[in-house]
């Protein structure tokens, strides 16, 4: 049951990361790790529906030939800065930067793929057009290819994304990033034997290609094959075997991959077991702090364990990194209306109410604000009273009639808010009346008569 005194968590966000798969397919052994930003994205899952990609920012190999176009130092300097706003969490001061390179070096490759990774996660509809320029000033830059590829996925146009990972491949068969693209976008149409296949030739290729692996390992779990994604995930980070001379053997593949960390512990959050799903939500926010689905489950954690100051920066946090997030909107509003900070709470919940009027959860979360929160601007009791009912009404008709097993609180919450709506009606009713006339005065005892009797 919902209770008023914590958060309306309904997270259904069990987020899965895609894998970063923007470096070098055959990568050097001494290659250097540039801080080119690199994507196979994050969206949310629910039961066994795919994810769709969404922008990231990682430390990755560049990905450019060695005989690549090298920019010039006025773009360098913009391009530098524009990564450290983007660690810091300035979206818009990096778009401003990347967008201030790509006019200092109108060829520069990596900075329109930056920049597109930025209008991406701002939800800027010419995140397409960057990555597309990217890769057609170097028709072989793998992280602005498969970012193309797997945005147009997560648009819709999985079959856009299908064809142009086909031609892609058809002139790069030698690509990793491009064989692993095309198998996300299979698993995605639920393709899963091409997805099998198509990761498997990646790995072909480089066997040590680890985000051919989280292809393999994501495929399993979309196909609800849960028992196979979690034996690839402890491949991954893990490592196989029992006695130390097994596991020197099959060492873990990339223990610290923050994707993998985020897959499982999503699964063990539809397997119930909450404190392993923390455990892991916590590594992935550790490892990679611009993971906005980890930050936003794990907030979710928090808050239905009545730990506001906690949860806090984590969801203020993860609108740094994805400002348009309408479950880390949700959840903000619901931290902040239980600190108290009635004012903030109403505007997050006002800003998703814009987004998605018909969302249910928030219509609870407002009926709790109004019917708990202190000093909402421009309402009294009453307002706030007949505010929470109209609320929790809206959102029991967008719920529907709940299922076999769900149940929530929102009829008392409706009673409770009617019963006090009554009182200050009745105490509204009670001043207003006119006062009673004064009472007769006594007349006279009679002459006489006896006395009264002592009190």
């Amino acid at each position: 049951m919902l209770r008023s005194s914590l958060s309306a968590v309904w997270v259904t966000v069990a987020a899965v990361s895609l894998a970063a798969c923007g470096g070098a397919s055959k990568q050097k052994p001494n290659a250097s790790f540039a801080p080119t930003p690199g994507a196979m994205g994050t969206a949310p899952v629910q039961g066994a529906v795919a994810a769709a990609p969404d922008g990231q920012q990682v430390g990755i190999a560049d990905g450019s030939p060695d005989d690549a176009p090298k920019m010039n130092a006025s773009a360098r300097a913009s391009y530098d800065k524009g990564m450290a706003l983007w660690q810091g969490g300035d979206l818009a001061g990096a778009v401003a930067a990347f967008t201030e390179a790509t006019r200092a070096d109108p060829k520069s490759h990596q900075s329109f793929y930056s920049l597109g990774v930025m209008q991406e996660r701002l939800g800027d509809p010419a995140a397409l057009a960057s990555y597309r320029q990217s890769w057609s000033l170097l028709e072989t830059y793998e992280p602005a290819l498969v970012a193309y590829g797997l945005l147009l996925a997560k648009r819709g146009s999985l079959q856009e994304a299908d064809d142009f990972f086909t031609d892609k491949k058809g002139k790069m068969g030698d690509s990793a990033a491009v064989l692993a693209g095309l198998a996300e976008v299979k698993s995605l149409k639920k393709d899963t034997a091409s997805a099998q296949v198509l990761a498997q030739d990646a790995l072909k290729k480089n066997p040590d290609y680890r985000p051919a692996m989280m292809v393999l390992a994501r495929d399993h779990y979309r196909a609800r094959r849960i028992d196979l994604a979690l034996y690839a995930l402890s491949a991954i980070l893990d490592g196989m075997g029992t006695t130390p001379e097994e596991k020197q053997a099959n060492p873990p593949r990339d223990k610290n991959s923050a994707e993998g960390h985020l897959l499982r512990a999503v699964i063990y959050r539809e397997q119930g077991k909450r404190a392993a799903a923390i455990d892991e939500y916590k590594t992935v926010v550790q490892l990679r702090p611009d993971i906005v689905a980890a930050r936003v489950q794990l907030g979710a954690y928090l808050l239905e364990a009545g730990n506001a100051e906690e949860a806090l920066p984590l969801l203020e946090g993860a609108l740094k990194y994805h400002a348009t997030q309408l479950q880390a909107h949700l959840n903000l509003g619901d931290a902040y209306r239980i600190l108290g900070r009635s004012a903030d709470a109403k505007r997050e919940f006002d800003w998703v109410i814009a987004k998605d009027p018909n969302l249910p959860q928030v219509h609870y979360s407002l009926g709790l604000l109004y019917l708990f929160g202190k000093n909402i601007p421009g309402m009294d009791e009453k307002a706030q009273l007949a505010a929470a009912v109209t609320s929790l009404e809206k959102f029991q008709a967008l719920r529907g009639q709940p299922t076999k097993g769900q149940s929530d609180d929102s009829d008392q919450l409706i009673l409770r808010a009617k019963v006090r709506l009554e009182s200050l009606d009745a105490a509204a009713k009670a001043a207003a009346a006119p006062p009673p006339p004064p009472a007769s005065a006594p007349a006279p005892a009679a002459s006489g008569s006896a006395a009264p009797p002592a009190p």
